[in-house]
């Protein structure tokens, strides 16, 4: 069938027009890539200059995460009793049993740091639902966060870069960071107390960040959450003094004795709560639900342990939960991720097996 001239014309123009359409649509996407990588914006804050502040902070241990180095690894299980199926859809929350792979750490890079060198423990666990969905989430013992915002918290780490001269931090350039900001005051108080514990099993371990559940209605709630130990005796600190490592040892010693448990407590929000801002914390009198119980009963070493090889990215989150407004999450989440790819590539390349990191030599920061 032969072709009029005067569509025979229009061909290459329409042509052209798809391949003009096809090149921006290219164009743009390189745009935000590189602006998310920070090829085009080189002082705009990333994932991996955060990360790099960490490693010039403390060196680099390859093989191990960038923060919360030192841990070890646990499993077990979560009891869900009902009580938040009104307000979350998730399957964790319902009359069931759901496996966790969870880790115990104190914060730093330093995988071989005495766990009486800072008062603050960590607890981080992945559950996984029987519909294979996941939830991740990464908890501290501090009530509350220090800073608001990524930029803040990338500032303070500057300022807690150590002296080449002295090896320590320089007090003046901290002294000037806090009357910066002032929203680091309830976080200091608390640590002007605070005593570096002598177990992991007696410590309450708060999200800091808010979370919205969802629930089988569409219906969203802000909520915080805090697991309370049931176990509250120090009954085992007497090796504490002599161990740098007291706190794996106390692990292991209480697990002896039967698992160890702890209830996952949900505080619900209020109206005007802030949920953009972990340095703030809600009024007391909020409505606080029991969730369930959490069961740990077995502990391995994070080197060759489940826990190895997790991700606990805050942002894994199964239906019926989701990120908040907070813009710690989506950082914590980058950095994670970006963690996560140096220390696996690292292992790769580490002398012995591939699953066991050697005990590495402290390297400076290029």
């Amino acid at each position: 069938m032969p072709v009029s001239p005067s569509l025979s014309r229009s061909l290459p123009t329409r042509h052209a027009g798809a391949w003009l359409l096809i090149a921006a649509i290219v164009a743009a996407f390189a745009l935000v890539f590189g602006y998310v990588g920070g090829w085009l914006a080189p002082h705009r804050l990333t994932p991996k200059r955060i990360v790099n502040q960490f490693q010039k902070n403390a060196g680099v241990f390859p093989g191990y995460r960038r923060n919360h180095a030192k841990g070890i690894c646990v499993s077990g299980y979560f009891v869900g009793n009902g009580n938040v199926v009104p307000y979350s859809r998730a399957q964790v929350f319902t009359r069931s049993r759901t496996p966790v792979v969870g880790r115990f750490a104190i914060p730093g890079s330093n995988p071989y740091a005495p766990d009486g060198s800072v008062p603050i423990r960590s607890m981080a666990l992945r559950f996984t639902q029987a519909n294979g969905q996941q939830w991740r989430t990464g908890m501290n013992d501090i009530p509350v966060f220090p800073v608001s915002t990524p930029q803040v918290f990338y500032d303070q780490l500057k300022a807690k870069q150590p002296d080449p001269a002295t090896g320590k931090p320089d007090p003046a350039k901290l002294a000037a960071f806090f009357a910066a900001h002032p929203e680091t005051a309830a976080l200091r108080s608390w640590l002007k107390t605070a005593r570096p514990s002598a177990s992991f099993a007696t410590e309450r371990y708060y999200s800091l960040n808010a979370f919205v559940f969802t629930n089988a209605a569409g219906r969203r709630q802000a909520v915080r959450w805090v697991m309370t130990p049931i176990a509250t005796d120090a009954t085992h600190d007497s090796h504490k003094a002599a161990d740098p490592d007291y706190l794996a040892t106390d692990l292991a010693q209480r697990l002896a004795d039967g698992p160890l448990r702890w209830r996952l407590m949900v505080t619900l929000a209020n109206p005007g709560d802030p949920t953009n801002d972990a340095a703030k914390m809600w009024p007391s009198n909020r409505r606080t639900i029991d969730a369930g119980t959490l069961v740990i009963d077995r502990t391995t070493p994070q080197e060759s342990g489940p826990c190895r090889d997790v991700n606990y990215d805050p942002l894994v989150l199964p239906d019926g939960i989701e990120g908040s407004d907070d813009p710690l999450l989506p950082a914590r989440s980058a950095a994670y991720a970006d963690s996560y790819l140096r220390r696996t590539s690292e292992e790769a390349h580490l002398p012995g097996t591939a699953q066991t990191p050697a005990k590495p030599k402290l390297e400076s920061t290029p």
